[in-house]
């Protein structure tokens, strides 16, 4: 906690020196900053921030190739007129998760473009989720569970 509060305060104080306060610029510091506390800084001093941050910038990087891959899909689907989509609900099983882990599982596959998480299942074990192209069920289940749910706990535990 220690070192994101320095990151933010060293952003701070690039706002100042530049005399500029405004969001690039603060996201701009924030970066040099974090940068400066990851490569001068020895470990002991930076903890386990560096990493973790790292970690959900990766997350970030991944999450939007997924959605412009997902989008391209969705455009030809649009575009082609003998399109063979196979739309169909597949219950995805999960591992025991938290109500924060499932819900950012849901609300990502939603995001993603062709497909909606409609419903959890009572116990938490299942989520439901429909898919816009589900010729294996099986595929889609590993996608979600192997892609999403995987990165996902190891980004939150």
């Amino acid at each position: 906690m220690k070192t994101f509060l320095s990151n933010i305060l060293l952003a701070m104080a690039w706002c100042l020196i530049t005399d500029s306060f405004t969001a690039g610029t603060f996201l701009f510091g924030f970066v040099l900053s974090f940068l400066i506390i990851r490569f001068f800084l020895p470990e002991s001093v930076q903890g386990a921030y560096s990493g973790k941050a790292t970690q959900i910038l990766r997350f970030h990087g991944w999450f939007v190739r997924e959605i412009v891959v997902a989008n391209i899909r969705m455009v030809y689907h649009v575009l082609t007129p003998h399109s063979s989509m196979t739309p169909g609900v597949v219950a995805v099983p999960l591992e025991p998760a938290s109500d924060l882990e499932i819900t950012m599982l849901a609300n990502l596959v939603t995001l993603t473009p062709g497909s909606y998480s409609v419903d959890v299942s009572a116990d938490k074990k299942h989520l439901y989720v429909h898919v816009i192209d589900c010729h294996d069920p099986d595929a889609v289940r590993a996608s979600i569970k192997e892609d999403f749910e995987r990165r996902i706990l190891e980004l939150l535990r």
